[in-house]
């Protein structure tokens, strides 16, 4: 049975100030269950891809689809309600806010009576959040909020989760302890854009990745080819 992309980007070009272009004709394809990492430079357009996908910026020409629905058309707050979560760059917790209503907020599209089964799972993924849940966020570790981040964005239950350096600023033992996680997830069927620093523990991770450079696709593949790439080895790898 062929299976249909959950998410396809076509021809997606985005630009700033109306002249820096930050994407260049991008297309890529997402199917449900992968796990898909984003290489490239600092500057590459791997951000910008994510930030259009959840409607943050808006693109000059090309589509993004997420099963049948054009993204391009909608603001943030619909493309959340279509099943897309975004964990940003920089985790941008709100500070003032408990670690709980941060979590709470996550959820806010939801109806359901799942919500607290839900906000039990985030802190058996995490003990130290439920440990932390009445203090104000922006009081927590870098490693912290990003946990709670990642978590937050999961509390909206979404078909597609948007990661973002995951593990930017991250001591080494956190690091490891956040890609256990996206691991965990990627078991559990979660379907994954993930963009990060550390090409190596990316590629190793995933299905499937696509090379940016200077906004457009440069390579793609299975991530376990790409990994033995010389080209990618020499220039994001080391």
């Amino acid at each position: 049975m062929i299976t249909k992309p959950l998410l396809e980007v076509s021809e997606l070009s985005v630009s700033y100030n109306g002249f820096v272009k930050a994407l260049d004709s991008v297309s890529l394809q997402v199917f449900p269950g992968e796990l898909i990492t984003l290489v490239g430079s600092n500057g590459a357009g791997k951000t910008t891809l994510l930030r259009a996908i959840s409607g943050i910026v808006k693109p000059q020409s090309g589509t993004i689809m997420f099963r049948n629905v054009d993204l391009k058309k909608l603001p943030p707050e619909k493309i959340v309600r279509q099943g897309i979560a975004h964990s940003p760059e920089g985790r941008q917790v709100l500070g003032q806010q408990s670690v709980e209503d941060n979590l709470l907020l996550g959820a806010y599209v939801r109806k359901d009576k799942a919500v607290q089964s839900d906000l039990e799972k985030m802190y058996s993924f995490f003990p130290r959040l439920k440990e932390r849940r009445k203090q104000r966020a922006g009081t927590l570790s870098g490693g912290e909020q990003q946990m709670l981040a990642m978590s937050r964005a999961l509390m909206s239950r979404p078909e597609l989760l948007l990661l973002d350096e995951p593990s930017l600023g991250l001591a080494p033992l956190i690091v490891r302890e956040i890609f256990r996680f996206i691991e965990q997830l990627r078991r559990e069927g979660v379907t994954i854009l993930l963009v990060e620093q550390n090409a190596r523990l990316a590629l190793e991770a995933a299905d499937r990745a696509y090379v940016l450079d200077s906004g457009r696709i440069l390579l793609a593949g299975s991530a376990s080819d790409l990994l033995l790439s010389d080209a990618v080895r020499d220039a994001y790898l080391g």
